[in-house]
Parts: structure tokens; C-alpha cells; sequence
């Protein structure tokens, strides 16, 4: 499970609760953070010196200056030890936000300029307690022209705050993943032309790093829970024939639907993805075929993606049994069955192996007729 994420202390005059809770609201909707908002009011029997002190206890001390909430008259002598000394020697981040036109010393850092809620400053002030970005290197080389709006608008709709956006341009989706890296802890890219559900689940469990072991309603209940604990973001590209809600994980984690590819890398001639795209659309070549479902058959062993095992070996059953090539459908019914016992569904094994054995297998004249009770049958 994730963690709680990083906890943060608002110090804030209780003039300011308004103010307070939209940026709480704002750090822990799109920020990880778990803030404090009651305890860092500052009671009639406080002050903001003696508040940040006992602000200590957490990752983050914030303290919104404003009018109702100032420096204490007198020297800084009197402030720093609280204000920045302390907080050093203690290991603990502080922030300051400016609430108003009550302007902090320059002395101190780090300052966000927060009047009126301006998004600016508080993406500014989130990817300062983030403290993290993603990696985007995919997003590079494509320019952007569109209006800064644009960016914003989808800013609000998926950085901000988890949700889910769409665009029908790969350019303005690159340009935003740039401007709003920080805002996510990574950026996954799906190109969904041509390709199956379960090829696309297999693609991201192997960007996250994650071994999808179960058939394809499993992987994608295990990707959900794993996405949606984390802020992600992930990128689905000219979904045309998939259903984009199966890669809207919720939680944390945001969707952008793009109504267009980017540049796509050619993958490797012998990679399962390009395995995959020969089996979308076949050839007449049936040897070469036959040697590429082999390959494929042991990159997808080996990186445990057994549900695009399966659906491969489905697809070169059919076009064996379109062939009537009764080894090729012993070999792939054989590896059916493998993956349907492994997946605990044991009915569709034993029909599948039945068949099998019965129609695809070598068969051996016996001296004696098999008696009832070793003649495989349904139940």
C-alpha cells in the first residue's frame, strides 16, 4: 500500500480558515499530502512563534502571512530561531505563503506567492512539497503552438487534482506532460491503435514494472488497485475500439485521452509487441508465423505476461484449425491448457484438453478397448 503521503502543518490565523482549507483542499487532492488544517489554527491563548514550534512534528510547516497572521513586533533575532533555525536543525521543510497584500521578509525561504488562489502559485507551492517529477522523455520533439489556455484547461482537469481529460492532439498532450511533470510522480504512454486490451494491460504492467500473472480481468482489477493508490498519469492514444474506462483507474491517478499518436518507435522485429501486430493481421506465410508464435511464446514465459500468452495462443489455434494443421493445434491447445490450470479454471482445461487428446494428439492403436472410466468425457 502507499503511504500516507507527506503531512503538512498550516499555520493560520483563524481569520484566514477560508483560505487555509482551499489550499489544503488543493495540496491533497493533487499533492499527496495529508495536512492538518485544524490543528494549524492559531487559538486566542497562541501565537504564530509558539504555532510553529509545535508545527514541527511534521514533514512540511506552511505559514500563511497575511494581515491577520504577521511577523510579531521586534527584532529577527526575536522570529528566526522559530522560523528557519529550528526547522533546519530538525530536519522539517518550511514553506511561506503569502495570503494577501502582507508581504514577508526576503530573508525568507521558501515563498509562494497564494493571493487570491492564483493557480500559479499554488502548483508552485504543491510541486514544492512534491518534491518529485516524472520522466518524460517520450514527450520531447513535438511542438505545440495551441493557446497557454489549453494547457491550463487541462492543468485543472487532470494535474490538479485527479480526474480525466481528453484532447484530440498528441502535440497539446506532449506540451502538457512538459509543463506539468512535476505535477505527477510518472507519465505512461499507451498507443492503442491496433492493438488488443489485454496487449495494451500487458504493456503498462511492464512500464510499471509489475508481473500480471492472471487472466485479463484479473491484470486489470491489479492494475487498478495499484494505480489508483499512486499519482499517475497515464496517456491513452487514439483509443478507437477499446474502452478508455478500463484504463481510468480512479484514486490518485489521472487518464488523459489523446484522439491521436504521437511518433511511434518501430519495435523490434522479434519483440511481442510486434509479434502481436503480425497476428492482427496475418500472412500467408504460415512457417514464418508459426516461428514467430514460438518467440512469442517464450518472451511472454519469461516476462510473465500470460494473459497475451493466452490470447496469442488462441489466435494461432484458429488460424491452425483454419489450416486444419492438427500438430500446431496439439502444440497451442497444450499451452491452453497449461495457462487455464494455472488460472484455477479447471472446467475449460479439461474440455479443451479432452479435445485435444482426442482430435490433435497422435494416437496410438491400443490391444484392448479403453473402458469407460478412462474415456475423457464432459461432465
Amino acid at each position: 500500500m502507499q503511504a500516507l503521503g507527506t503531512t503538512v502543518f498550516p499555520c493560520h490565523a483563524a481569520a484566514d480558515n477560508r483560505i487555509a482549507a482551499e489550499i489544503a483542499s488543493f495540496l491533497e487532492a493533487g499533492g499527496d499530502a495529508r495536512v492538518f488544517l485544524a490543528e494549524g489554527e492559531i487559538r486566542p491563548n497562541e501565537d504564530l512563534l509558539s504555532k510553529a514550534r509545535e508545527a514541527q512534528t511534521a514533514d512540511v510547516i506552511l505559514v500563511l502571512f497575511s494581515y491577520h497572521c504577521a511577523l510579531p513586533p521586534g527584532t529577527r533575532s526575536q522570529w528566526e530561531p522559530a522560523l528557519v533555525e529550528e526547522p533546519k536543525d530538525q530536519g522539517v521543510r518550511i514553506g511561506f505563503v503569502q495570503c494577501d497584500d502582507w508581504v514577508p521578509p526576503r530573508t525568507l525561504l521558501h515563498r509562494f506567492d497564494c493571493r487570491g488562489l492564483a493557480p500559479q502559485g499554488l502548483r508552485e507551492l504543491k510541486r514544492w512539497i512534491r518534491g518529485r517529477a516524472a520522466t518524460t522523455l517520450f514527450a520531447e520533439g513535438v511542438g505545440f503552438t495551441g493557446a497557454p489556455s489549453e494547457l491550463d484547461d487541462l492543468g485543472g482537469a487532470v494535474a490538479d487534482r485527479p480526474g480525466v481529460g481528453s484532447t484530440g492532439s498528441a502535440a497539446l498532450a506532449y506540451a502538457f506532460v512538459r509543463a506539468f511533470a512535476e505535477d505527477f510522480d510518472e507519465v505512461f504512454r499507451l498507443e492503442c491503435p491496433g492493438r488488443t486490451v489485454a496487449a495494451l494491460a500487458g504493456d503498462l504492467g511492464a512500464q510499471l514494472g509489475l508481473r500480471l500473472e492472471s487472466d485479463l480481468p484479473g491484470n486489470l482489477a491489479r492494475l487498478r488497485q495499484f494505480c489508483s493508490a499512486r499519482r499517475f498519469l497515464v496517456l491513452l492514444e487514439e483509443p478507437t475500439g477499446i474502452d478508455p474506462g478500463l484504463f481510468t483507474f480512479g484514486g490518485n491517478c489521472s487518464t488523459l485521452i489523446v484522439g491521436e499518436s504521437g511518433p511511434m518507435e518501430r519495435p523490434c522485429a522479434d519483440s511481442l509487441r510486434a509479434i502481436q501486430s503480425e497476428f492482427a493481421h496475418p500472412g500467408d506465410d504460415w512457417t514464418e508465423l508459426c516461428r514467430l508464435a514460438r518467440i512469442g511464446r517464450r518472451v511472454a514465459r519469461e516476462q510473465n505476461r500470460i494473459a497475451e500468452l493466452y490470447e496469442l495462443m488462441q489466435q494461432w489455434y484458429a488460424l491452425a484449425e483454419a489450416r486444419e494443421d492438427r500438430h500446431i493445434l496439439d502444440e497451442s491447445a497444450r499451452e491452453m491448457v497449461w495457462i487455464l490450470e494455472g488460472w484455477d479454471r479447471f472446467a475449460e482445461a479439461t474440455q479443451l484438453e479432452c479435445r485435444r487428446g482426442s482430435e490433435f494428439a497422435d494416437q496410438m492403436t491400443l490391444p484392448f478397448d479403453a473402458g469407460p472410466e478412462q474415456a475423457c468425457h464432459n461432465d
